[in-house]
Parts: C-alpha cells; sequence; structure tokens
C-alpha cells in the first residue's frame, strides 16, 4: 500500500463529525476487492476479524494482483509468490479462509472490461451481500492515492453493477448476482463506523505485521503496532477503535 505523502504540514485535528453505526443485519457473506496483498490490512482487518468471530459472516478476499512489482529489490518472479504467501498468513490471522490472488499486472492495473469481468466472475460465484474496496479518489487524508488503488475501487463498483444485469458478460455460466451495499473503507467522506474491540485492533496488528519482507522494504513505514492504532482510534487515540466506511446502497 504505497501513496505519495503530501508536501504540506498537517493541520490540527478537527473534530469528526458523528458516523452512523454500520448495520450488518442480515449481511450473510462479503466480498473484499483490494488491488494488492497486504491492502486489506489498514484497519478492514479488524473489522473482518470482528465480523467473522461475532457475527459468523463468511468473508472472501479478492486480490487484482500479487503485488509482484511491490519490492525493488526483488524481482517480479521472487516477489509474487512471496507477498501472495504474506498474505495467506495475514488472512489466517484473522480468520479469513477464502483467498483468491488474481494475475493482473502490479503497478500496471488497467481499468477494462476484462478487469471488471474477473471480478463480477467473482461476485456471481461468491454472492456477496456486501462488496467492500479501497478508496478510487485521487486525494486521501494523507496525500495522493496510488494508481492500482483508483482502478480496483472504481472497478469492483463497477463489476457490481455487471455481476447484477444478467445481460452483461452472459459467457459467464454463473447467474446474475445483486449484492445489497458497497462500502468504501477509510474513504475521507466515510459517513458509517463499525465499532471494534481490544482484540480486534490486536488482530489487525498481528495481520499486518505478518507482511514482514514487505514491510521491512518500505524504509519509512511506521510499525504496524503504532500504526494501526491511529487509523482506528485517531491521532489522539482517545477514541475507541471503529473501522470507518463510505456506504451506498447498489
Amino acid at each position: 500500500m504505497n501513496e505519495t505523502q503530501p508536501a504540506v504540514s498537517k493541520s490540527p485535528e478537527q473534530p469528526e463529525p458523528e458516523l452512523t453505526p454500520l448495520d450488518i443485519s442480515g449481511i450473510k457473506k462479503i466480498l473484499v476487492v483490494v488491488a494488492h496483498p497486504d491492502d486489506p490490512e489498514y484497519g478492514l482487518s479488524a473489522a473482518a476479524h470482528a465480523w467473522i468471530k461475532h457475527s459468523d459472516i463468511e468473508i472472501a478476499y479478492l486480490l487484482l494482483t500479487s503485488g509482484e512489482a511491490g519490492i525493488a529489490t526483488m524481482t517480479p518472479e521472487e516477489c509474487g509468490p512471496l507477498r501472495a504467501a504474506e498474505q495467506r498468513e495475514a488472512c489466517n490471522a484473522i480468520g479469513v479462509e477464502s483467498l483468491e490472488i488474481l494475475d493482473f499486472l502490479d503497478g500496471q492495473l488497467v481499468y477494462s472490461l476484462e478487469l471488471r469481468k474477473a471480478i463480477a466472475r467473482k461476485i456471481r460465484q461468491f454472492q456477496p451481500d456486501a462488496v467492500v474496496t479501497l478508496p478510487m479518489s485521487l486525494e486521501l487524508s494523507w496525500g495522493l492515492n496510488q494508481a492500482d488503488h483508483r482502478v480496483a475501487g472504481l472497478a469492483a463498483l463497477d463489476a457490481a453493477r455487471d455481476a447484477a444485469n444478467p445481460w452483461v458478460f452472459r459467457e459467464l455460466p454463473e447467474p446474475a448476482w445483486s449484492a445489497r451495499q458497497f462500502w468504501i473503507v477509510n474513504d475521507v467522506a466515510a459517513d458509517h463506523a463499525y465499532r471494534v474491540d481490544c482484540d480486534d485492533e490486536q488482530a489487525a496488528i498481528a495481520s499486518l505485521e505478518c507482511h514482514k519482507k514487505y514491510l521491512a522494504a518500505l524504509e519509512d513505514h511506521p510499525p504496524a503496532k503504532d500504526f494501526i492504532p491511529l487509523i482506528l482510534r485517531g491521532e489522539s487515540l482517545k477514541e475507541s477503535p471503529r473501522v470507518k466506511f463510505k456506504v451506498y446502497e447498489l
């Protein structure tokens, strides 16, 4: 998860608006669609751990690339399998059993019908009630969003609609499926929040720590034990941990 940091000083933290509690009643399956290994670990894994532990929700991860271009000192042929293995360990840390990694190119993810079709196929196969992805906007609270993340988010949104239309991608064998909602985690326009507990927070830390070699290659990446609480509790660390979402009805 590489972002471009802003070159300006941050203003004092402002009080956040009240967020609506995320209602997961009736949610039985959630599909997480992201670009790379490690992308689910920045807060979302805390919610995933809670959903599995408390609500018996089935969660599937769909990664569009293996993150093979993520370590400058390692060839893609070496890096891809390593990062896939680290993601499997991260899934084990929070209880996610279903992990599928597609073979689109890391760092070169292109919005296309091929990409939408691959995501739509997974939606029709898994039949989720909610599809979750990362922010697709250019600017985030900490800087500029990464190219693959922007492509993945928009493709996931459009694929959710594609999957619901029986006349789109008619060659797929699975029947059309309509997810109920589309959630964007950590979006700057988040309007919902899901409360997690300290156990979920620790699981999220453990899941990020599973990406050992990838994080070791990022010189300026803070330790997971320091970074995850900032995401879940805010800079003051005074809030109860929660994961924020922008929620759309589909």
